[in-house]
């Protein structure tokens, strides 16, 4: 069990490793790759049949998509906010993703034998979908940020190393759960347990 949990982490981040712009990107490239590889899994999970690889898909999904919405909520949304005093765009923006990050959780929290789980992961498609356009049309938040005085690089920076804070803050929670359990009783055993339940709640 805990080599093939350790199989399917080598894997995203071999998938993050992949789609994760260089250093130079600035915020708006790095951004639109990030929208590209999700919409890319979404895809994947809509021509999927087996459980196993749509819990692994919308695991992968979600987690991307907690670390995006973090980034931008973090440093993206205030530094337009500023550059821009577009209240009206910024506050939208907001609450598409609190409104996402709530059926993210429902996912999170469930699986493929939930008789709703693929209404959920689709419905969240079409929520991403629906930002997304509204952030990179001619007129979107991207465009306005373009236009505006924002260092585009210097921002593009901060939100790859806080990107990379997050992916590792969440890799080393999976390695605190993913860690085998013995059946048999003892003070190593009690002290992984408690973690893993910690980490759950």
């Amino acid at each position: 069990m805990a080599s093939k949990k350790t199989a399917r982490k080598a894997q995203r981040k071999r998938s993050a490793s992949r789609r994760t712009p260089t250093s130079g990107s600035d915020a708006i490239t790095l951004l639109k790759a990030d929208h590209r590889q999700v919409t890319q899994w979404f895809a994947e999970f809509q021509k999927s049949r087996g459980a196993r690889q749509k819990q692994s898909l919308a695991e992968r999904i979600c987690a991307a998509l907690r670390v995006h919405t973090s980034i931008e909520d973090e440093i993206f949304y205030p530094a337009f906010l500023e550059a821009t005093k577009d209240t009206q765009t910024h506050h939208e923006a907001e609450v598409e993703h609190n409104s996402a990050e709530r059926l993210i959780a429902e996912i999170e929290e469930s699986g493929p034998e939930d008789d709703y789980y693929d209404a959920k992961v689709k419905v969240l498609s079409e929520m991403i979908k629906h930002h997304v356009n509204e952030e990179e049309k001619r007129d979107g938040m991207f465009a306005e940020a373009r236009r505006s005085k924002l260092d585009l690089k210097e921002l593009g920076a901060r939100l790859a190393a806080r990107k990379a804070q997050l992916t590792r803050e969440s890799e080393g929670s999976e390695d605190d759960v993913d860690v085998p359990v013995p059946r048999s009783g003892g003070s190593s055993s009690s002290g992984r347990s408690e973690r893993a339940l910690a980490r759950a709640r």
